[in-house]
């Protein structure tokens, strides 16, 4: 069974000439949208359909897509909501200390003394860093910034990270 991973979400046609707007979930659109690029496309109730990007261009927030044999905005409109993939098979590999997202949402979070701190449920990418959205129990989440003097180890193995919290991170602390 192949196991696929998000890159987008189509929200909406662009134009009459085929073009979908997408609200890409990939870091790497070049990548990911450029022509010949193979994108598989999950409707509901429907077996899944694979597409061969036509042409990629931004605008405003989006990446808008087209795709070869769908020519017109009568052809695209069953893609409206849909979410297009990519099996795990065909990720680049990535430099050490370099993750997916899908490889860290999830990880359990320690602290260096051992506690618990909770895990990742999302990440955020505001700008120079990303920042870990970490639930905790009984408390509000935890945003913990993805650099080398807060993350201290991730173990992707037995699904942990270890992190060193800066004095008044975590503003639930007295």
């Amino acid at each position: 069974m192949v196991e696929y991973l998000e890159v987008g979400k189509i929200v909406n046609t662009q134009g009459i000439k085929g073009e979908v707007r997408v609200m890409s979930l990939t870091d790497a659109p070049e990548e990911r949208y450029h022509k010949g690029a193979k994108l598989t496309v999950f409707l509901k109730d429907q077996e899944p359909i694979e597409l061969t990007v036509a042409s990629h261009r931004k605008h405003k927030n989006f990446d808008l897509l087209s795709f070869e044999g769908y020519p017109s905005i009568n052809d695209v409109e069953v893609f409206r909501d849909s979410i297009l993939m990519v099996p795990k098979t065909e990720l680049s590999k990535v430099n050490e200390d370099e993750y997916y997202y899908y490889e860290i949402i999830g990880l359990s979070i320690y602290e260096e003394n051992g506690e618990k701190l909770g895990e990742v449920k999302e990440i955020l990418s505001p700008g120079a860093n990303d920042v870990w959205v970490i639930q905790r129990q009984g408390k509000a989440d935890a945003l913990i910034p993805f650099i080398s003097s807060v993350v201290k180890k991730i173990d992707l193995e037995n699904q942990k990270a270890y992190v060193e919290i800066p004095e008044g991170l975590l503003d639930d602390e007295n």
